[in-house]
């Protein structure tokens, strides 16, 4: 890690500078660093080798860093810059921050500069699958598998790697939690070598494999006659594969398990609990310092449409919460940001708020499967911003998800795990939203998504216009108003996509299956559990106590009394929370089937906007970037027309209420 540290430093400052950067590596041998020079090293051996006081020098704590500005060592030479790390990662993510704050035009800091990240663990998940296919996959193939195996050329995942160091996340699930057969067969023999080899490339930048695996393993690898975790012989199943993976990749982090959920195997199986389940897995992981992450997407997904009891929303909490304290140690919940599927627009999850004694994992979907596809422009961090800094109350005002969850300040304790100073259970999990596209994410703009999960696991109090504006500054250079309009467009295009799809928290009108375009009973009566409950009447669920399926119940106050009451519950949730009639009047003053037509309409014309500025950028960015966004642009805006007009229709047919501006319905 070090000497992958030194290189992106010389490297990048030759890019920056315009000009030739030796390297040495004796720098810790001087007083104060050398003349105008860079010195890069852990704290230790910088308060061996270095002039300057102990606070200068004193340990930023695992993976973290400090810049300190340092005196020329002859008289009237120019000052350096030393970076330390608290370790070999904190030297790596030092080296990168310095280049960001050059590349930003930020600069060297004045005085000490130090960094630590918030989350232990900041981790993606691939959704990739052997054979090179990725599920929710918007930007080509794989770039870890191929043809039923981990990929032969692995160059592309060293860049990755690279990638991923320069904003700090420090884990990767290579393989889909929707465990196949060829995915559980990654933890045999036939499987590890790959494995190990993908470890290889990924280690020098700081970045740990963890392995999704099947909860039937035991059946389809082990040729036993159950997977129930209450059997010794399912036990002592996990238990050697535990030991022949961590022989293949010691510093594996753990296994991610989706048990009991959509159709895979899983505890409930066998009248098993999740705890259980996941413990027995936790057991054999512990002697390693194996970390199990046990998704609690877990809901009834053979629900009848005509069942107007069940919620979905409810299920997760209803499922782990009585579970509180019975998960292992070394078990954490991994949580999506809200109580359904990732939609854009959900409350924060009331999970994250609940089972203090369970340690605890916030998710989010970086590939835009409800979000546009990465054809749609949507910067999401503003949206995760919202959950992070939502406060749960759950240890009265302060409790906000980026404390309980994300930092592992709740009743659980320290995030640490057994093996000393590596990362722990509680952090932030991105679905990832790369693959071997020449750009990564398909779309352009869809980059600032993943440098944004990085940026705000590592420092959730970032806003997300510092976030947009440093991303526009390092991938397109140092005009202003490039800078501007990219800023602007990034910030206002979750809104924008919100508004001609899925206004005021109704979610789901979309296609089923592919989740793409406008299908507005597409899943109404499925066996998924989505329901809109539209009638010639009114749309929308109500989950309040007095009325409904009482899911408001789940939040610690005031956020119970805030979503059950109609006239405090934030308007962006209303549909979400409480059923209203179309010819009902908004606190705009307009109907709510007038304010789905206005909403439809402004997101279309707001994205004919964003098409005009870029076209504005066509002689300030390259050509090649410029015409691959414009080309997304134009898609996005073909797609906005379609929702506007089978919304507005589908709207108008169930109301019968005119567009009070005469607009035409297709």
């Amino acid at each position: 890690m070090l000497r992958v540290a030194g290189s992106e430093l010389a490297v990048g400052l030759e890019r920056l500078l315009g000009r030739p950067v030796a390297g040495a590596t004796d720098g810790a041998s001087g007083g104060g660093g050398p003349d105008g020079g860079v010195w890069l090293g852990t704290a230790a051996v910088a308060e061996a080798g270095l002039a300057g006081t102990a606070a200068d020098w004193a340990s930023p704590g695992p993976e973290g860093f400090v810049i300190v500005p340092t005196a020329g060592e002859r008289e009237g030479a120019p000052g350096g810059v030393a970076i330390i790390g608290g370790d070999e990662r904190g030297c790596l993510y030092g080296a990168f921050a310095l280049l960001r704050r050059i590349a930003t035009g930020e600069g060297l800091p004045a005085t000490p500069h130090r960094e630590a990240p918030v989350a232990p663990l900041r981790m993606l998940d691939h959704w990739d699958n052997p054979d090179g296919s990725v599920e929710r996959g918007y930007a080509g193939r794989s770039i870890c598998f191929s043809g039923g195996e981990v990929t032969h050329d692995l160059a592309r995942v060293r860049a990755y790697g690279r990638l991923l160091a320069s904003v700090g996340i420090n884990a990767l699930a290579p393989n889909n939690v929707n465990v196949g057969r060829a995915g559980a067969e990654l933890v045999t023999a036939r499987g590890l070598g790959g494995i190990a080899r993908l470890a290889a490339a990924l280690r020098p930048f700081g970045v740990r494999l963890a392995l999704s695996v099947n909860f039937a393993g035991p059946i389809l690898l082990g040729g036993l006659p159950t997977a129930d975790p209450r059997e010794p012989m399912v036990g002592d199943w996990w238990r050697t594969a535990a030991e022949r993976v961590y022989a293949a990749v010691p510093d594996l982090l753990g296994f991610v398990v989706k048990a009991s959920s959509e159709g895979q195997p899983g505890p409930h199986s066998y009248g098993a609990s999740q705890a259980e389940g996941a413990n027995v897995i936790a057991g054999a992981l512990a002697p390693f310092g194996g970390v199990v992450l046990w998704r609690a997407f877990v809901y009834d997904c053979e629900q009848d449409w005509r069942d107007t009891v069940t919620d979905r929303a409810k299920a997760a909490y209803e499922e782990f919460v009585p579970l509180d304290g019975a998960f292992a140690p070394n078990v954490a919940l991994q949580i999506k940001n809200g109580p359904m599927d990732f939609q854009v627009r959900e409350p924060p999850s009331p999970l994250l708020g609940a089972a203090p004694r369970t340690r605890k994992l916030l998710e989010v979907q970086i590939t835009q499967e409800y979000t546009g596809q990465q054809i749609h422009v949507c910067f999401l961090p503003p949206m995760w911003k919202e959950v992070l800094d939502f406060d749960t109350h759950a240890r009265g005002p302060g409790s906000t998800v980026a404390e309980l969850v994300v930092a592992g300040g709740g009743e659980s304790g320290p995030a640490g795990i057994p093996g000393g100073g590596e990362p722990g259970p509680a952090g932030m999990v991105g679905v990832a939203n790369v693959g071997d596209e020449p750009g990564w994410t398909g779309h352009p703009l869809a980059q600032a998504n993943l440098y944004g999960f990085g940026r705000l696991a590592w420092q959730p109090s970032l806003s997300a216009e510092a976030i947009a504006r440093e991303w526009a500054a390092l991938t397109f250079g140092s005009d202003e108003t490039v800078r501007d309009v990219l800023t602007g467009i990034l910030l206002a295009s979750r809104a924008v996509y919100e508004s001609y799809t899925s206004p005021l928290g109704l979610g789901w009108m979309v296609t089923p299956h592919t989740h793409d375009g406008p299908d507005p009973e597409g899943y109404e009566y499925s066996r998924w559990g989505t329901y809109l409950r539209a009638d010639r009447d009114a749309i929308g669920v109500d989950r309040s106590v007095a009325r409904g399926t009482g899911f408001t119940a789940q939040y610690h106050e005031p956020w119970r009394s805030i979503y059950e009451d109609r006239e405090r519950c934030p308007p962006e949730l209303l549909l979400f929370f409480h059923r209203v009639a179309y010819a009902e009047s908004l606190p705009t003053g307009v109907t709510l089937a007038q304010h789905v037509y206005d909403s439809h309409h402004a997101g279309v014309e707001a994205v004919r906007g964003f098409i005009a500025r870029w076209q504005e950028l066509r002689d300030r960015v390259d050509p090649v970037r410029h015409a691959a966004v414009a080309r997304r642009l134009r898609a996005q805006l073909k797609s906005a027309e379609e929702w506007r007009d089978v919304i507005n229709a589908y709207f108008h047919r169930r109301s019968g209420i005119p567009d009070a501006h005469g607009r035409p319905l297709h």
